[in-house]
């Protein structure tokens, strides 16, 4: 059978020293139930014979980096979130579930209009399967994550940036990255954490001593400028940056609007879909894979097997589509000419 890779030169390139097999940093961009599709670009680069050395993403982007570096595999990928119980983390107590009233009531004393517990526990198991609980289970700077501290207004790089609150970055835990992560404004409860003593006001009230941490997304939702460095090493050494790209509005339909709930629905979905039509620079083109993701919005929870199936094809085709044309001695070509001058 005709193998369309095996004349390739993406996974490998000669040097006086013979082969030389290719590794890459991975940047997963977030976009809700289309995370689906980049697990289908993890499956494209495995069967490429490319590994993984670091990875990062923000919200659905940083569910599938970590699972990456736990160890799971792209077809053990596709049935853990084929399988995925979407709706069920769709969670509130019965008491915020009285029509109009109990979702405003839940979004004054929680601030969300469902809890995330259901999705951290879910990433918990899945990343314990593996062995992995903290990032100390990992290895240093294996995975990064991105969260955004609306207390602060800042951009939170985990785990490192988790010492600035008084917690050991080794022994946080990776579904708690996540968890910060994928907690899209007004939608899923902030992730509150108490301010250490350092960083705390004299005679300040008490509600002031916490820090609310919400969706990566909202500060940089393709965080491609993770694994940036001045240093440029020898091409055999490099180690190439690749971004996985959620490209593509959702479904179209116009968000109907009747109260303050679906108006808060309504501004986030907009603001996520828009993250994902937004121009890629020309400076960065080179290093991303643009993934259509089919007219699905992030927040379908609805989704149907077809649909999923859809998606992951979809991400594996735009992966295979790729690497067909990509080359490590282009890479570093334009990585010299765009990315170095930056990172100065």
């Amino acid at each position: 059978m005709y193998n369309p890779f095996r004349h390739t030169t993406l996974v490998e390139f000669i040097t006086g020293a013979g082969i030389v097999s290719v590794k890459i940093n991975a940047v997963f961009e977030g976009g809700g139930v289309k995370g689906i599709a980049l697990v289908g670009a993890v499956s494209a680069v495995e069967q490429l014979g490319i590994d993984f050395h670091q990875v990062a993403g923000t919200s659905s982007g940083a569910i599938v980096a970590s699972l990456v570096a736990a160890g799971y595999r792209g077809d053990e990928l596709r049935g853990v979130l084929e399988a995925a119980p979407f709706h069920s983390f769709l969670q509130r107590a019965p008491i915020f579930n009285t029509k109009l009233i109990g979702p405003l009531a839940r979004l004054f004393v929680k601030k969300g209009l469902y809890s995330g517990e259901a999705l951290e526990h879910w990433i918990y198991r899945l990343l314990l399967a593996k062995g992995i609980r903290t990032f100390g289970d990992l290895a240093k700077d294996q995975l990064r994550i991105i969260a955004s501290d609306i207390s602060g207004r800042k951009l939170l790089v985990l785990p490192d940036d988790i010492a600035q609150y008084g917690i050991d970055p080794h022994r946080f835990l990776v579904a708690k990255a996540v968890r910060m992560s994928t907690s899209i404004p007004y939608f899923f409860d902030p992730v509150i954490i108490r301010k250490p003593s350092h960083l705390k006001q004299p005679g300040s009230p008490f509600a002031h001593q916490f820090v609310y941490i919400v969706d990566g997304g909202l500060l940089s939702n393709f965080p491609l400028w993770l694994f940036d460095s001045s240093d440029t090493p020898p091409l055999d050494q490099m180690v190439p940056t690749i971004g996985f790209q959620l490209v593509g509005r959702g479904n179209g339909r116009p968000n109907i609007i009747n109260g303050p709930v679906s108006m808060m629905h309504a501004l986030f979905s907009t603001m996520l879909d828009a993250h994902d039509e937004r121009y890629i620079q020309e400076s960065n083109r080179f290093r991303t894979v643009k993934i259509p993701t089919l007219g699905i919005s992030n927040t379908d929870f609805d989704l149907t097997e077809e649909q999923g199936r859809a998606l992951y094809e979809s991400g594996k085709t735009a992966t295979q589509a790729f690497f067909a044309k990509w080359k490590l001695t282009d890479y570093k070509q334009k990585y010299l000419e765009y990315v170095k001058p930056r990172s100065k």
